[in-house]
């Protein structure tokens, strides 16, 4: 399979994003982070990333639309 190549150039996610979620795994890692209304302790790794994603877009970072599923 031929490899697809995005339209634009640069960079796919922008470093404010990736500053959002480096600080969730940080705090994953501490045993500090939350998730949501229940307030649960994250423990899974996809989960904080998908947190750090979650309020870089809510700030406006460059961060590609979610996937329908």
């Amino acid at each position: 399979m031929a490899k697809r190549k995005r339209k634009s150039g640069g960079r796919k996610y922008g470093k404010k994003a990736s500053q959002k979620v480096k600080r969730a795994m940080h705090e994953r890692k501490r045993g500090t982070l939350r998730s949501g209304r229940s307030g649960k302790k994250v423990k899974s790794r996809k989960q904080a990333i998908a947190i750090g994603l979650s309020e870089a877009r809510k700030s406006g970072a460059k961060v590609p639309k979610k996937k329908k599923s």
